[in-house]
């Protein structure tokens, strides 16, 4: 009989403490939402505009970004320069600072009196209260998960590979597309997701740039602060199942996609 070990069970106990603490409460919140609040709540036209507009500015912040930060993760696995430390140590500010200070810092950065601001308001956009300000400020919180995951995916491939297509006449941008790219692409989609994911649940940045209109994690607070908790939770159930179903369908669409590569 196989003996078991005392350490696996603490650990094993340990797991399943740390599941118990993300799915309780909210199975709890599902449970205590009925299936008739749920259908009401999603055929609301607030709360079907609020869901549209959290999705489409979270995928459009994380394309436009992703353009940019992409090629700049393949520079930082792959290049060694003066205060590199300080660049990494940069893009993880995002992460770390109080998200409601990040939205005052942004505020600054997209106002009327702004090199931003003025750009806009050239071409008669004011990013303040506007989607494009949404998306930016989603953007801003969740761009350093990309960046990271994306720069392990690139300092995972093989250099000797880059190397031999160089030395076989290849230019520097075809090693890039067609070797560096290919092989670090499952890093990269996962960077993608996360960011796609962290930029929809943004809610401290974005109320001080757009209260309106309104992205679903602002209409939550919303009526939890004027109507209570009865009426934010069917919002809140209803946001996390189509997140989730986002979330698995994006993975799963990646993983076909590499599927078929192999």
């Amino acid at each position: 009989m196989k003996k078991v070990s005392i350490l696996n069970l603490v650990f094993t106990f340990a797991g399943a403490l740390v599941l118990l603490f993300i799915i309780a409460p909210l199975l709890g919140m599902i449970l205590k939402t009925s299936p008739q609040t749920l259908i009401g709540t999603a055929q609301e036209k607030e709360v079907q505009s609020s869901i549209w507009l959290t999705i489409w500015t979270s995928l459009t912040g994380t394309f436009i970004f992703s353009l940019a930060a992409v090629p700049f993760a393949y520079l930082l696995a792959r290049k060694n320069f003066p205060m590199k430390r300080l660049v990494t140590g940069i893009i993880d500010l995002p992460v770390v600072i109080p998200h409601s200070a990040a939205g005052i810092a942004l505020l600054g950065f997209v106002s009327r009196d702004s090199v931003l601001g003025q750009l806009g308001s050239a071409i008669g956009l004011n990013f303040i209260g506007h989607p494009a300000g949404i998306a930016i400020a989603m953007a801003f919180v969740s761009i350093p998960y990309l960046i990271n995951t994306a720069r392990d995916g690139f300092a995972g491939v093989p250099e000797r590979l880059e190397k031999a297509a160089l030395t076989l006449g290849a230019s520097p941008s075809r090693v890039f597309f067609t070797i560096s790219l290919p092989l670090a692409w499952r890093n990269i989609v996962s960077g993608l997701i996360l960011m796609f994911a962290r930029g929809m649940s943004e809610f401290g940045a974005v109320i001080i740039i757009a209260y309106h209109p309104m992205i679903t994690p602002v209409m939550i607070y919303e009526r939890f602060g004027a109507f209570g908790l009865k009426y934010a939770r069917p919002v809140s159930v209803l946001f996390i199942l189509i997140s989730l179903t986002l979330f698995i369908l994006f993975r799963w669409l990646a993983k076909d996609h590499e599927d078929k590569d192999k």
